[in-house]
């Protein structure tokens, strides 16, 4: 019921964390084709939507081991928190190569300090120089943090919280309660940003790469 749907959202805290400011790249446009790899659930314009399970939004279900386009193709790829749930992230890697225009630019985002979280299982975390140690033939042209310190610590605490309690519907209240009391803290993270300390513990990284023309 609509009424319901309204309350889950009053009653859902604010993410946890803040993306840097420094990730985007405005000189990295959207072409005629580009491919979104992992978008379950959520509508992603300007993009072909592609997830291994036929969720709301998705436009094609397929094995990011074996993308199903013709090589060359796509504009601009983006994978968002996808490959620490395959088996074979060097393969995938080299697919999002094969399938990128010459010229072409993908963004990897990956997590370091996150908690476990199967889709359909959850195999490794990365670095920026991890990621960086894929990149094959497509130039590096920046890594960074999307999000920080402060971050790994709100997620960390309000996953401790839920653990700490028997039933669901506790830990759904304690995520709850911990996540509004919690929540501005994450502006930490824009001062964070800056350290170089922060790669410590910094909680999802990302890189910028180019396909050669």
């Amino acid at each position: 019921m609509q009424w319901r749907s309204w309350l889950s959202r009053l009653a859902t805290p604010p993410d946890p964390f803040i993306r840097n400011p420094r990730e985007d790249r405005p000189e990295a446009p959207l072409g005629r084709w580009n491919l979104y790899i992992g978008g379950a659930n959520r509508r992603v314009e300007g993009y072909v939507n592609l997830d291994i399970d036929p969720t709301p939004g998705v436009d094609v279900r397929a094995d990011a081991h074996r993308l199903p386009f013709c090589d060359n193709r796509f504009t601009r790829v983006e994978c968002d928190a996808v490959l620490e749930h395959v088996v074979d992230p060097e393969r995938v890697m080299r697919e999002i190569e094969r399938v990128l225009a010459p010229g072409g630019w993908a963004h990897i985002v990956t997590p370091f300090c996150h908690p476990f979280h199967a889709y359909p299982s959850d195999y490794r975390r990365f670095t920026p120089e991890g990621l960086r140690t894929m990149a094959g033939g497509l130039d590096v042209l920046g890594t960074g943090w999307r999000t920080g310190p402060a971050a790994t610590m709100l997620v960390f605490t309000i996953e401790f919280a839920k653990m700490l309690l028997p039933w669901r519907w506790w830990r759904v209240l304690a995520h709850g309660i911990a996540g509004w009391l919690l929540w501005p803290l994450r502006y930490l993270d824009l001062y964070l940003f800056r350290s170089d300390y922060a790669q410590r513990l910094g909680n999802h990284c990302y890189i910028w790469l180019r396909k050669p023309r």
